[in-house]
């Protein structure tokens, strides 16, 4: 429907009639006298003729951009293209790429994460006959999405991979958090390091300056002022600190499983976020119920640039007739 905006051209016709005025010419003829003469009414003439041409060409170039910018003026340009998702082995590209009778086709590179939200902002630059293949592991979507044309995604089917969790414990009563990651199989650093993730910190006294973590669980808040006015969320009190994120809880340590599940289920769902998985290989036929994406790109807005600039110019042109 953007593109409908082209018929909207005709309206430059529209300043050209306005900066063309016609001018009337009065012709009359010299006698000696007009006394015996019949009444007659004066002749007169209409000549077009151009005014303030300047300012006419910043109006029509200001109309035909903001209807350019309405229509999109993306044109389809690119053709047979394979898009790889970044990190994907070269080799297993190649061959896929062959497979699909593709091995001379365009390549984009794109991170895998964002590649089907680019492809969905971007389809609409593939020119009708041009195909698309999509190699790696291309995260997968909340939804399975649609797209307009037919585009084949062929993943490498891994398991999603957990990131490697390890824990440092300082406490009196380290058995009993031990028993809380034992469940899960995370490893126990018995000095922390640069791969440590979390930090119990369940003593009374303060931990070295330079001791740092992506995260600390602390069941005294006494060496940490960042806590005195925490907010809270699920129970947890937590500031941001520079030794890390800090979390502290009254209930700590776990009294029972559920207690330690609850726990290693916050860290997972608040802290380390959701695992990502991959999307599997699937065929994307072309949806006739979809909508067309969002008009977007550089494009457009180089031509909301031009705009703004031609309609300032436009006005400071429109005041100086004026003056």
């Amino acid at each position: 429907m953007n593109a409908m905006w082209w018929f909207a051209l005709p309206i430059l016709l529209l300043p050209i009639w306005w900066h063309r005025r016609k001018r009337e010419q009065h012709k009359a003829e010299v006698l000696a006298t007009s006394r015996f003469l019949p009444r007659a009414e004066p002749r007169q003439t209409r000549a077009w003729r151009w005014k303030d041409v300047i300012l006419l060409l910043v109006r029509c170039l200001l109309l035909a951009t903001a209807i350019a910018w309405l229509a999109d003026p993306v044109m389809p340009w690119r053709g047979d293209t394979v898009i790889v998702a970044a990190g994907t082995d070269a080799k297993w590209v190649e061959q896929q790429a062959a497979q699909a009778g593709l091995a001379k086709a365009d390549r984009l590179s794109m991170p895998a994460a964002q590649t089907i939200g680019w492809l969905r902002a971007h389809e609409r630059e593939w020119r009708p006959e041009a195909r698309l293949l999509v190699l790696g592991d291309v995260s997968m979507p909340a939804l399975v999405p649609e797209f307009g044309r037919r585009i084949e995604l062929r993943t490498l089917a891994r398991p999603p991979e957990k990131a490697e969790r390890r824990v440092h414990i300082a406490s009196e009563r380290p058995d009993q958090w031990r028993r809380v990651f034992a469940a899960e199989g995370i490893a126990i650093d018995e000095a922390p390091g640069a791969t440590t993730s979390l930090i119990v910190w369940d003593r009374r006294d303060a931990p070295p300056p330079s001791l740092r973590a992506p995260l600390w669980l602390l069941t005294d808040t006494a060496a940490f002022p960042e806590l005195a006015k925490a907010p809270q969320v699920d129970g947890l009190r937590y500031a941001d600190s520079a030794r890390g994120r800090l979390w502290h809880s009254e209930a700590w340590p776990p009294k029972n499983p559920d207690a330690a599940r609850a726990l290693l289920d916050n860290w997972q769902r608040l802290h380390a976020g959701p695992p990502a998985y991959t999307a599997p290989s699937r065929l994307f036929e072309a949806s006739r119920s979809i909508h067309a994406p969002e008009p977007s790109g550089a494009l457009r807005g180089i031509l909301m640039a031009l705009l703004v600039a031609l309609f300032v110019l436009e006005r400071i042109l429109t005041h100086a007739r004026r003056r």
